[in-house]
């Protein structure tokens, strides 16, 4: 067995005292046992004032989840992904979930589609929504309700 005076030891043994520190409370979506925010609420610090069109976008999510913890999501928006028009962005947010911004895409035209495929983690049953920010700066929304049986995301503080 090794002596304690190895530097990398001892390293691990003061990591393993360390306190653990917390998530500030800036990169919550809400508070605990806050108001759910409605998907208008939800969006607007991305609009920034500006319109979301509900065409030309697909948010494909089941309508019942077993369990939140693995939630398949694909999203698709038309776009010719040319030089001039193309999709930059795909954001996915949650209103329940412990932090609302899920996933962020960036892509460009090298991308050739403006496809996403990925699995989520959800805290309760609510909507969905997704946001594509255009390179003409115009954005996209579509929406998907996901009812969930067993939760994911349990804030525990």
């Amino acid at each position: 067995m090794k002596s304690a005076s190895n530097p990398r030891r001892r390293v691990l043994q003061a990591l393993a005292f360390a306190p653990v520190v917390a998530a500030p409370p800036a990169v919550r979506a809400q508070a605990p046992g806050a108001r759910i925010l409605t998907v208008e609420e939800l969006v607007q610090p991305y609009l920034a004032g500006a319109g979301a069109v509900e065409a030309g976008m697909r948010l494909q999510m089941p309508a019942l989840a077993d369990n939140g913890l693995v939630v398949p999501a694909r999203i698709s928006v038309d776009s010719p992904m040319s030089d001039d028009d193309h999709v930059r962005q795909i954001l996915l947010l949650s209103p329940r979930n412990p932090v609302s911004r899920m996933a962020v895409f960036s892509l460009g035209p090298w991308s050739g589609r403006a496809e996403i495929a990925t699995r989520v983690r959800l805290a309760g049953t609510q909507t969905v929504v997704a946001l594509a920010g255009l390179s003409t700066g115009a954005w996209r929304i579509a929406t998907a309700e996901v009812i969930v049986t067993e939760s994911a995301c349990l804030d525990m503080g």
